[in-house]
Formats: structure tokens, sequence, C-alpha cells
């Protein structure tokens, strides 16, 4: 594609390259219009001796067929794709899920000349009918050739998709002082909020008073007959969250036969997070941020687990850059105070 002004004798049936207003300051051209012979009367009536187009060529392809292309050769299972306008192609979530972004590939295709993609984040819960990704084609052509390395760059296995979220069982542990079991169910509403949003089943709200070794023993008891009920997921929500590695939830945890893969997490709101698993069966601390409605770390790890990823402690770590959060509400001692 050639780019560049012409008179308007040779201006006819090639790509206005941009907007035209008159006098007034109207606009009476869209730039991206194929000239016709009264668009160059009007040109003309303007005053316009020459003007800017784009001039495409044997192998060009138009921006909203290219966009339209990519759109196609990046989309995997879970996305639907609606169409292209103005060189943007955009790809929908099909159904509530977790989009999952090939991060290495996409940047790889963004390298490329005239062509972007932007996504949501990765693992980013989505709804069905969201715009999670959007292909731009900055020209209004581009060569066949770059579209080809484009495709062949994507195929082979999709660089965007939506895991789907399934209806898991979950149940929810609150624990603390015995004067507190009612007021938590309240406080903590924001969280059991977030895993009905996520299609969660909550299955279970249970309360277990947590201040001495009999608490850490009942709690380890009721870890170990809600993995045997076939929970999805566990959420623990205390009156204090978990201070320290051996605080009496991490040793229910252990006491049940579980084991307790990160304490801590490079988020804030959200550094005193800890994840979990007993018999495979995911088990969330939920640190005291889980009370606000504001984004925190729990809306970075439930949507993860709720579809089946098993979270590690490098992972966990890996949220730190990018993991200074605004500011909830709610917490006793905002960071601005220290």
């Amino acid at each position: 594609m050639k780019f560049g002004p012409v008179p308007l004798a040779a201006a006819v049936g090639h790509v206005l390259g941009h907007n035209i207003a008159n006098a007034d300051g109207r606009r009476v051209l869209r730039k991206g219009k194929p000239l016709t012979e009264g668009d160059v009367a009007t040109l003309a009536a303007l005053g316009r001796a020459s003007v800017y187009v784009a001039m495409l060529e044997p192998g060009d392809v138009n921006e909203n067929d290219a966009a339209r292309r990519v759109a196609r050769a990046l989309a995997g299972p879970g996305l639907k794709l609606p169409g292209a306008a103005s060189g943007r192609a955009n790809a929908l979530a099909a159904a509530l899920g977790v989009l999952r972004v090939d991060t290495a590939r996409l940047q790889a295709l963004n390298e490329g000349e005239g062509l972007t993609v932007a996504t949501l984040p990765a693992h980013a819960p989505v709804r069905s009918n969201q715009i999670v990704a959007t292909v731009k084609v900055i020209p209004f052509a581009l060569p066949e050739a770059t579209l080809a390395t484009a495709e062949a760059m994507a195929a082979g296995a999709p660089v965007l998709w939506v895991d789907p979220l399934p209806e898991r069982p979950v149940s929810v542990i609150f624990s603390g002082s015995p004067a507190m079991g009612a007021k938590l169910t309240t406080d903590f509403a924001p969280l059991l909020e977030r895993l009905e949003a996520l299609g969660a089943r909550v299955a279970g709200v249970e309360f277990v008073p947590l201040e001495d070794e009999a608490g850490e023993a009942a709690l380890a008891a009721l870890l170990a007959r809600e993995q045997a009920a076939g929970r999805g997921l566990i959420v623990l929500a205390g009156e204090t969250a978990i201070m320290d590695r051996h605080d009496l939830a991490p040793r229910a945890v252990e006491r049940a036969g579980g084991q307790v893969e990160a304490l801590g997490a490079p988020v804030d709101p959200g550094n005193l997070l800890m994840i979990a698993y007993l018999k495979g069966v995911p088990i969330v601390g939920a640190p005291g941020c889980a009370r606000s409605r504001k984004t925190n770390i729990v809306d970075w790890v439930l949507p993860r687990l709720l579809a089946g990823d098993h979270l590690t402690r490098a992972e966990i770590n890996a949220l730190g850059v990018g993991g200074l959060l605004e500011e909830t509400p709610e917490r006793p001692m905002p960071r601005e105070a220290a």
C-alpha cells in the first residue's frame, strides 16, 4: 500500500486518508472512504487541489478483512467473533469463564508492522459477551505476506481462549471468637457475592471457634469432612487473618492431611493470603481485605482455582509486579499510616 498526496484528478477509487471538514468545521468526508467522482467535486469546491490517499497495491488486504483474519487465527474455544469495522475486530467471551492468553506468542504477533492485538489480563474472569480482546489494523490495508506470517504464528494452538467456569460446590468456613459468628457472615458478604458471581455454588457455610488447640482440631475435622463431601474449593475467612506459618489455620490444614503451598502474597491489599491443598481440593485462607468490594488478591486467585488451576507458590510470588492495588476503606491500618 502506498500513502501520500495525489492530485484530485488521480484520487478517484483511492481511500481517503484523513477526515475532510468544510469552513465551518463540519466533517463532509470521512477517512477510509473510497473516493468517488462526487467526492472529488466536493474537494474541489472546498478549494483543494490535492488530497492524501491510501493506494492499495496487488496483494494488499483491506483493513477489515485483515483484522477479521487475524482474529480468526488467534481465537480458540470459548470465544466468538462478531465481525470487523474500521480495521477493528473484537473477540467476545461466549460464556462465563477465565481468559487464557499465550503471552509469548501474543507479544511476537504484536511485533508485526501495522498490526496490534490488545487483551484483558491473562486469567481474568470474563462474562458472556464481554469484549476480551481487540485486533486493530493500523493502516488501511496489510500485505498478504504480513497476514500470512501472523496466521502462521497463531497456527497449531489458540493464542486466546476462555475456559468456562463450572458450577463448583464451595464450602466457606468462618472462624474466630464464639461471639463473632453472625458478624463474620455479614462482614464477608462481598466474599460470598464474589463466589456466586463466578458461578460457584456455596454448598455450605460453617463457623468454627478458633482460639486454641480444640479449635484447631475442630477445624481440621471440618476440613476433612468438606473434602470428603466433594467440595471443589474451601474458603477460610476469620476474625483475624493468618499471621504465621504455624498459626491455627495452617496447622489445621496439615492436621487434616493437607499441605500449605503459599503463605503470604506480594499483593497489597492481600498480603496475608494462604493457598493450601487437601487431597487435591484447594483451600484459600482469605485475608481481611476480602471483606471489601474493591479489587484485591481474592479477585485474582478465586477465578483460577474455580477454573481448576493448581496455583503454586511461584505463581503467587509472580503477582508482585502490578500487585500494589488501591487501598480498601475497611482496612484498620492503611499503608499510608505506616
